[in-house]
């Protein structure tokens, strides 16, 4: 089964989306790239790892499409939206050259539909704000959007958090 949790900033997505892996051998996939200098960011990626059940192990995959093809039990992916940054820093897209940032996206969603692990993603709504004031913040919310919505389309249960409540789409 796939499921697909999406949410606002601080919307209670990921703990929910911990919530609905009961076993206790998860795998968790961190797509976050941890910045050395910046010991915020390192405090909330710390917070997300005391949070889990202690059986879990984490991975870090350096092809998340690549790994989902393969994977085994129960996975969660936290999240989508960091790993679509870290695709479009390596793709340089940021300018808007999409083509590499909508093949990966597009393996992304097919290893998805194939996926025969029980799997969770975790992804972040942006399409419900403001208007992103740069080129580059309405790119990302734009491929973002698409992004969810090709996952939505195959996983086989979908839920949006709104102020920590879950709200079942699919």
């Amino acid at each position: 089964m796939t499921t697909l949790v999406l949410g606002g900033a601080r919307s209670g997505k990921s703990a929910h989306a911990e919530g609905l892996l009961t076993a206790d051998d998860a795998t968790y996939v961190a797509t976050a790239r941890v910045d050395p200098a910046d010991t915020e960011w390192q405090a909330r990626i710390a917070a997300h790892v005391a949070r889990r059940p202690p059986g879990w192990r984490t991975v870090e995959p350096p092809d998340l499409p690549g790994y989902l093809t393969t994977a085994h039990g129960p996975v969660l992916v936290d999240d989508v939206a960091t790993w679509l940054t870290s695709v479009m820093d390596d793709h340089h897209a940021w300018d808007g050259d999409l083509g590499g940032v909508r093949r990966e996206c597009d393996r992304l969603v097919a290893s998805v539909a194939d996926c025969r692990a029980e799997l969770v993603l975790v992804s972040s709504e942006v399409g419900l704000g403001v208007v992103p004031a740069t080129r580059s913040g309405r790119l990302f919310r734009d491929q973002l959007g698409t992004l969810n919505a090709g996952l939505a389309e195959v996983c086989a249960s979908v839920s949006l958090l709104v102020a920590g409540l879950p709200l079942r789409l699919r």
